[in-house]
């Protein structure tokens, strides 16, 4: 009798294990089987522009308003320059004013590393790539519902992968990010 009751206990804990829900980090994280590796500095410096590798190899800011996807409207994700981590969602991406592409969450928080970062007068978050270690750009606290945060991002450390190339580019399994409630 105690031995059906442990067997029983084990196989109801498994399924509530099994059907509770994931958080989105967490789903996007096990999906997507991409190898995240940074090449080397003289790949770097032969692959990207002066820009991209002065923004995600030594901390630079390129100017606000003048760059790639401050302005970005199509659906698509945005992956990091130089190792191909995702980082964020057109869906969660907004209009701040700042002149840069802003986010309320990152896609994946798994993929993003925060540092304290006193290179002005005062203390900011800075946000680099997990894998690559790629400057991306700071965090603030003065972003939209729900989650309150601004992720200010230089465009000069993201690849825009519109979502109709998802598939092709190795991240189909972000394209549930673009259903509708009515294709869920």
């Amino acid at each position: 009798m105690k031995y059906l009751a442990l067997v029983s206990l084990v196989v109801i804990s498994a399924i509530i294990v099994y059907l509770m829900p994931t958080t989105r980090a967490e789903t996007m994280a096990t999906k997507v089987d991409i190898d995240f590796q940074k090449p080397s500095d003289a790949e770097l410096k032969q692959r990207l522009t002066p820009l991209q590798y002065a923004v995600t190899q030594q901390d630079d800011t390129e100017p606000p308003f003048e760059n790639e996807f401050w302005d970005e409207k199509r659906d698509g994700i945005y992956v990091d320059v130089v190792s191909g981590e995702p980082l964020f969602s057109s869906r969660d991406k907004y209009k701040s004013g700042t002149g840069w592409p802003s986010f309320y969450r990152a896609i994946d928080d798994n993929n993003i590393v925060t540092r304290d970062d006193y290179h002005l007068i005062f203390k900011r978050t800075e946000l680099r790539s997990r894998n690559a270690d790629s400057h991306l750009g700071h965090v603030f606290t003065d972003g939209p519902e729900p989650t309150g945060l601004r992720y200010c991002i230089n465009s000069a450390s993201l690849r825009f992968i519109p979502r109709e190339k998802l598939v092709e580019e190795g991240y189909g399994e972000y394209l549930k990010e673009f259903e509708t409630e009515e294709q869920r």
